[in-house]
Order: C-alpha cells, then structure tokens, then sequence
C-alpha cells in the first residue's frame, strides 16, 4: 500500500508497462528531435549565417552530454519499478535541457523556443492532464527566469555577444505573456488529445478483450459440442469442420476443407428452403467405408456480401441410437414371448396335476407290481420335478413388486429353518447356526426375504451334501456407509457354508435363468434371488470362505 501511494503505477502491471514504452519512445525522440535540430541549424548556419548559435564545439558537449545522459536513462529504466517517478523527472530534465538551449541560442530571440512544446506534449501522453499542466508552468517560469536573466544583462557574462533585444521591461512581458498563453494552449490542447486517446485505447482494448473472449467460446463451443458442424461456402465447398464431425465421418479437417461436400458424402444434399427447420435423416459412408445414419438439418449462413452466402450442416450418429431402438424392439418382442410362456406354463399345471392323480390312482390298483411299480415312482418324481419348475418359472415371470414393512430378521430365518427342516429330502446332520441379533429389524417384503433364505439356505445345503460335518451360518447386521451428506444404513444378511464351493469360471454365470449344474435342479433359484433382492434396492455378491465354502452376501437398504 505505501508503495502504491509513493507510486500510482506500481500497483497495475499494465499501466506500467504502458509507461514504460512511453519513456522508452521518449528517449528515442529526444535524442533524433534534438539531433535533427541542432544538425539542420549547424548545416544552414554556415552557408548563410542567419541566427544566433554558440560555437561548434559548445554544441557538440551538448549533444554528448545529451546522448550520455540518454543511453543512462535507458540503461536505468530496466531496474526501476517506480516508472511514474522517473517519467517526472526525465521530462523535468528535458525541460531544463530546452531551457538550457534557449538561452544558449539567444534567449528571447532563439528559435528554438517551440522546442518548449516538446516536454509538454510528452508530460500530456505520459502523465495526462496533471503532466501537462505541470511541465506548462515549468515551462513558463523557466523561461521568465531566462528573460529576467537576458532583461538584466546577466546573459553576456556566460555568452559573448549575447543578442539581447530585451529594452524594456514591458516588452519582457509581451513575450512572457504570448509564450506562456501557447504553452497552455498546447498543454490543453494536448491533455485533450491524450485523454481521448487514452479512452479511445480503454475501448479499442475492451473491445479487443471481448472479441477474443468471444472468438475462444465459439471455439470451444465449436470444437466441444458433440453435435458436427459443417460449414460450406456458396460453391458448396467445406469451409470448416470441428471435432464432432471429425468423429461421425472419421474424416480430418484438413482432408475435408474445399471439397464439394457432395463428394466425400453424397446423402447431405441440400434442402429447397433453408428455412426448413425439419430434421432429415441420410445414410453417409465414413472413410473406413461404414455406413451410418445420420440425422442432419442444414441453415443459410448471411453474409454481408451476397457472394460470400454459404450454408452450415448440423448433423448427429444415429448407430446408438439405432441399436437402442433395436433393443427396445428385441425386449419388447422377448417380453411378448415371457407372457406366453407363462400362460404356457400355467396351462400346463392343469393337464400335469391330472397326469400326476392318475398316475396315484394306478399305482393304488397295480399292488406290488415292482416293475409299474418302479415306473410310477419316475412319472410322479418327474411330475413333481416339471410342476416344481413351472412353479419357479412363473414366480419368476411376475413382476416383484415388494410390500415393505418392519419385521424381526431372526424370527423370520427361525421360521425358514423349519420349514426346510420338514423336507424329505433335507440332511438332518447339516448344522445350522444363527448369529442374527434378537432387536436386529429389517425393511421390506416378509414373504419374499423369506423365498431368498429358502432358496441360499437349500442351495448351500446342496453344497455341503457330501460333507462330513455340513455347516451353514446365517449371520447379519447393520451397517452405515458415505459421509454425513450421503449417510446410508443398511441390513447386511451373510449365508456362509463350508462346502465344496463354486468354480471361478462359473461365478458370474449363476444368477442367470436357467443356469444350473444340478441333474435336478432348475436353474431358476439364484435368478429368483436376485430379482427379488434389486426389487427391494440391495444388492447380491458371492465371495470365497476360507479355508473353503461360499459366503452369499445380501444387502438391503433401510429408509
């Protein structure tokens, strides 16, 4: 801050490097204005002696001295920092510098009084109306003290024959007056002149700044919107091309620009009316030879010159968009096939319900026949297997739509033991241990949290068939995950058996439909597990238990 006081331009890096040009053109000027002068006066001077000039050698010290001061200031103006301060004062020495001339070359009579303008003009550019102003009263009172010094006949003790035309005092006045009104002058005419300069600088700048802000966000714009752009100009040939379309074609800007659009991509045609606003849709072949579709509209570009008319393309890849439209179709034809097949299915309960009682009804009247014997026990087993299947496949054809409420997580996994305990074909050595805290609640659909712990329960049950010592531990808890913004708690479920595992090539295989690798089995299990766990916005993962076995983990979200 108090360098900012002691300099008004140390603070704007800007203003002082404006300044500093501003000095530097000083220098050059003093010393080719001066020079020029002198020189021209000296070279017109001895062919016909017509002004009052020091003797040669007195005006060679001077521009000596004139030029060793300059080369001095230049040297210095690359350390300083305080470039208003020494603008000051090079024009205050370049005032007395006029003065010093003036009076050598006759003082009143001289004619180089007008070189007084010099370091007023400069004060106005450099420093503006306070510079100006200032070097003019400089000026005025440096030249009185040069009359007053002519006026009392001082001047002939420092110049021999010293041309004094100073009689009287009124006339020492007269000159005082009139030059001091034109320095003035000049300095206001000057102050005008720079200050309107310097407004007319502030526009031409901010005009300037807000051009290349302008031109950098068109191409930015141009070069990041993922829309391609193609301008032509009135012959149709390519004026520019930005990235996108780079992209879409597979075409480089420099391999496109002036060609005739209509020949590396003979679908853009141009439309009647550029006014329509319409979205057309062509086929172009990109450079690899591909063809894709493209959606495209095309606008007139309005030039001021009607020669130099042309129009811009705007086109976008429609592949995506293509293969999502033929996705869509696919799922709706695939959802179209799962309803009939569920009403396949269901029909197929009815005839298999009446196979299966007839099937009971012969066995009943045959007795001990061992061989029909033999054959009914496959038909029911198979009856039973195909209705199990349909069984699943229908529950896994209707859209799950979960009623959520709270329910005790152990007192559920309890209910679902016991009902796979009661199954014919479940191992009664399989040891089933539960860690789920008694106050631990969970949210969602009792019946079909249920369905996921019969079907994880009977699959890591199959798992551990062979085993000597099966064990399954159903263990769960809560747990919180994010920071303070994204805090979210959830029930985590974990069914961990010590069996014989799951494959690694088979792992991300086993939540699809109909994926099984039992003779018996449907397939229909895990898949109705996972959909039944995402219908209720949680997630399921499989992972290996050391030293053996699988642990299937469940997370369901709480509100």
């Amino acid at each position: 801050m108090i360098l900012s006081a002691l300099c008004p331009h140390s603070g704007s890096p800007a203003a002082n490097d404006h300044l500093k040009k501003q000095i530097q053109w000083l220098l050059f000027f003093r010393v080719l204005f001066l020079s020029l002068m002198l020189g021209i006066s000296v070279l017109l001077q001895t062919r016909a002696p017509s002004i009052f000039l020091p003797p040669l050698h007195y005006l060679a010290y001077f521009i000596a001295g004139l030029y060793l001061f300059t080369i001095l200031s230049a040297l210095v103006v690359r350390m300083i920092q305080c470039y208003s301060r020494f603008g000051y004062l090079q024009i205050t020495l370049d005032t007395l510098l006029v003065t010093l001339l003036v009076f050598s070359t006759g003082g009143s009579q001289s004619v180089f009084t007008v070189v007084y303008f010099f370091p007023i003009v400069m004060g106005a550019f450099m420093l503006f109306r306070r510079g100006s102003l200032l070097f003019a009263v400089l000026s005025a009172l440096l030249f009185a003290a040069l009359l007053l010094v002519e006026y009392g006949g001082y001047a002939s003790r420092f110049v021999q024959a010293y041309p004094s035309q100073l009689a009287n005092f009124q006339m020492l006045l007269h000159y005082f007056t009139i030059y001091s009104l034109t320095f003035f002058l000049v300095a206001i005419l000057s102050s005008m002149l720079s200050t309107r300069l310097q407004k007319t600088e502030a526009e031409l700048f901010q005009t300037a700044s807000d051009y290349d802000r302008l031109s950098f966000l068109y191409k930015q714009i141009f070069d990041d919107i993922n829309t391609g752009i193609i301008t032509v100009d009135a012959n149709n040939r390519v004026t520019s091309f930005n990235r996108a379309a780079e992209v879409i074609t597979g075409y480089s800007f420099g391999e496109i620009l002036g060609q005739e659009l209509s020949r590396p991509f003979p679908g853009l045609e141009t439309p009647l009316l550029h006014d329509d606003e319409r979205r057309h849709m062509a086929a172009i072949p990109r450079k690899n030879g591909e063809t894709i579709p493209v959606g495209y509209s095309c606008s007139r570009l309005n030039a001021p010159d009607d020669n130099e008319n042309g129009s811009v393309y705007t086109l976008q890849d429609l592949s995506q968009i293509k293969k999502m439209e033929a996705q869509v179709q696919q799922a709706e034809k695939m959802a179209t096939i799962g309803e009939m097949a569920a009403g396949i299915a269901h029909e197929l309960r009815n005839p298999l319900a009446a196979i299966s009682g007839a099937v009971q009804l012969l066995d009943r009247e045959t007795g001990d026949n061992s061989v029909n014997k033999r054959l009914f026990d496959i038909i029911m087993r198979e009856s039973d297997r195909l209705d199990a299947t349909i069984h699943e496949f229908l529950l896994f054809s209707k859209p799950v739509n979960p009623e959520k409420e709270w329910f005790s997580l152990r007192a559920l996994a309890r209910e679902a033991m016991e009902t796979l305990g009661q199954d014919q074909g479940w191992n009664p050595a399989l040891t089933i241990d539960l860690e789920i805290p008694p106050g631990l609640d969970c949210w969602g659909d009792p019946q079909l949290i249920r369905q996921v712990l019969l079907n994880l329960v009977a699959n890591s049950a199959n798992a551990c068939r062979n085993m000597e010592k099966g064990r399954i531990l159903l263990r769960a808890e809560e747990t919180t995950t994010g920071d303070k913004e994204t805090l979210a708690a959830a029930i985590i479920l974990e069914i961990v058996d010590n069996g014989h595992g799951i494959p690694e090539g088979i792992r991300e295989k086993i939540f699809e439909p109909f994926f099984t690798t039992r003779e018996t089995g449907t397939g229909l299990g895990l898949a109705i597990v996972r959909q039944i766990v995402h219908s209720h916005g949680g997630e399921i993962s499989l992972r290996d238990c050391q030293p053996k076995g699988t642990i299937f983990s469940v997370s369901l979200p709480l509100p």
